[in-house]
C-alpha cells in the first residue's frame, strides 16, 4: 500500500486559487463520506483532507499511485476545473508524504515559521477523518507521528517562541502603522481563534480602543468580555468602519463582507483620516479592490507574507535542531513502514504453525479418548504454549530485521526455512 499526498499552499498557489478550494468543517465531512458510503475508487482504502488558510491537502492510501483519481476528487469536490490548480499542484508518496507533513506539523512549512495554530489544525484533520471512517491505521499512525513531531520540535526548540503568528503579525503591522496604538480605533471583525489571536497581541502592544463585530451578538460579547473590547453585530458594520483607525478582518464567511462601496462611503465620512485594512482571512473579507481607494492601506495574506522576515531570525535558527528531532521521528516512522512489509510473512508463520498444532493435537485425542475435559484443556494450553514459545524468537527477530537494509533477503530466508510459498 502506498501513502499519497496531492496539495498546494502558500509557497505554490496564489490567495485567489486557495481561497476557492478551501474546505470548510462541513465540506470535509461531506467530501470524505463519499469514501465512506464507497463512491470513490476501490483501490483508496483511507483518506484525510488537511485545509487551512494557507494549505488544502489530500491524503491517502491506495494500492495503486492514483494522483490523477485524487485530482479529480479535488476538482468534483470543489467545483474547480482540473486545468486551474494542476499547475500549482505537489504530489508526494510514502517516506516523502510523512516527511512532508512532518515538516506542516513542526511548523516548518507554515507561511510564519514555527506558527502555533497548524499543529491543532493537522490534529483537526484527523478527527474529521475518524469521524467519517476514513483514517484507517496508515493514516492514524501517520498523522500521530506528525503530531508527535510537531510537539517535539515546540517544547525542546525555541520554534514558536516568541509568537510570530498571522494574528501577531497582524498586530505588530499595526502598531508599526498607527504609531499612537493606544488611542487607535481598531475593529475586529469576526470572533474565532484568529480574532481572539489579533486581540490578545494588541492588548499586549498597549491597544485601548477594541471593538469586535461579528455576525451573533454572543459570540463578539463574549470575546470583548475575555479582553475588555466592546461588542457589535454585522449591522453596525458601516459606523465601525466610518470610526476605524485599523480594521483586522477574520472571519469565516465565504464571501467578502467588505465591499468597495462600503469603505468609500465610510470614506466620505472620515475627512483627510487615513484607514488600514488587515485582511487575515481565507475566503477574503475584504474587496480586494478597496486598495485603490485614496488614503486607504490593503493588506492581505499574501502581502503579509513581505512583513515576517525581521521577525523570524530566532526561529529560522532553530530549524537545524528541528530538523534533527524530524528525522529522528522520521526513521521512526520508516522502521514501522517496513514492519509493515514483514507481517504477512509473520502471519503466515503463525497460521502454519497452528494448523500443524491443531492437527497434532487432534491425532492425540483420537488416541487418547479417555481423556477428562480438563485434561483435553490442559493438553490443549500446553500445546499452545509450547507453539507461542517457538516462535517468539524468530517472530521479533524478523520484526526487527524488516527495519535493516536487508530485510527482502530476510523475507526470502524465512520463507524457506518455514516452507512457506512465496507471495511475489
Amino acid at each position: 500500500m502506498h501513502i499519497l499526498s496531492i496539495g498546494l499552499s502558500h509557497t505554490s498557489a496564489p490567495l485567489n486559487l486557495r481561497e476557492r478550494i478551501n474546505f470548510g468543517e462541513d465540506q470535509i465531512r461531506a467530501s470524505l463520506s463519499r469514501l465512506s458510503c464507497g463512491h470513490l475508487s476501490g483501490n483508496m482504502a483511507e483518506m484525510v483532507i488537511l485545509s487551512t488558510c494557507n494549505r488544502i491537502e489530500i491524503y491517502a492510501v491506495s494500492s495503486q499511485e492514483i494522483y490523477s483519481e485524487l485530482e479529480i476528487f479535488l476538482s468534483e469536490t470543489r467545483g474547480i476545473n482540473r486545468d486551474e490548480f494542476i499547475p500549482h499542484l505537489y504530489h508526494h508518496k510514502d517516506v516523502d508524504t510523512a516527511r512532508h507533513l512532518f515538516n506542516i506539523a513542526a511548523g516548518l512549512d507554515s507561511l510564519v515559521v514555527g506558527e502555533p495554530q497548524i499543529l491543532g489544525q493537522v490534529t483537526r484533520a484527523l478527527e474529521l477523518a475518524r469521524g467519517q471512517n476514513t483514517a484507517g491505521p496508515l493514516l492514524n499512525r501517520l498523522f500521530q507521528s506528525a503530531i508527535h513531531a510537531g510537539k517535539r520540535a515546540r517544547t525542546e526548540t525555541a520554534i514558536s517562541r516568541n509568537p510570530a503568528s498571522v494574528s501577531s503579525l497582524a498586530a505588530s503591522l499595526s502598531e508599526r502603522v498607527v504609531h499612537h496604538i493606544a488611542e487607535a480605533q481598531i475593529v475586529i471583525l469576526g470572533a474565532g481563534e484568529m480574532a481572539e489571536l489579533a486581540v490578545e497581541a494588541l492588548r499586549k502592544r498597549g491597544a485601548n480602543r477594541i471593538l469586535v463585530v461579528n455576525r451573533t451578538l454572543e459570540r463578539a460579547h463574549a470575546l470583548a468580555l475575555r479582553w475588555d473590547a466592546q461588542a457589535a453585530t454585522f449591522e453596525n458594520l458601516d459606523t465601525a468602519l466610518t470610526s476605524a483607525d485599523i480594521l483586522i478582518a477574520s472571519t469565516g464567511a465565504p464571501h467578502t463582507l467588505i465591499s468597495h462601496k462600503m469603505v468609500t462611503d465610510a470614506m466620505t465620512q472620515r475627512a483627510a483620516r487615513p484607514l488600514v485594512l488587515i485582511d487575515i482571512a481565507v475566503p477574503r473579507d475584504i474587496d480586494p479592490e478597496t486598495a485603490n481607494i485614496p488614503r486607504v492601506r490593503l493588506y492581505d495574506m499574501d502581502s503579509l507574507n513581505a512583513q515576517l522576515e525581521h521577525s523570524l531570525a530566532e526561529r529560522m535558527a532553530e530549524i537545524p535542531q528541528v530538523k534533527s528531532i524530524l528525522e529522528e521521528e522520521l526513521t521512526k516512522f520508516e522502521d514501522y513502514l517496513k514492519s509493515l512489509e514483514m507481517l504477512p510473512i509473520i502471519a503466515d508463520i503463525h497460521q502454519q504453525a497452528e494448523t500443524i498444532r491443531q492437527a497434532e493435537l487432534d491425532k492425540t485425542f483420537r488416541r487418547l479418548p479417555d481423556l477428562t475435559e480438563a485434561e483435553r484443556a490442559r493438553i490443549k494450553a500446553m500445546s499452545q504454549a509450547l507453539v507461542k514459545k517457538i516462535l517468539q524468537t524468530p517472530t521479533h527477530r524478523l520484526r526487527a530485521e524488516a527495519a535493516c537494509p536487508h530485510a527482502p533477503e530476510y523475507a526470502i530466508v524465512a520463507r524457506t526455512l518455514f516452507g512457506l510459498q512465496n507471495d511475489g
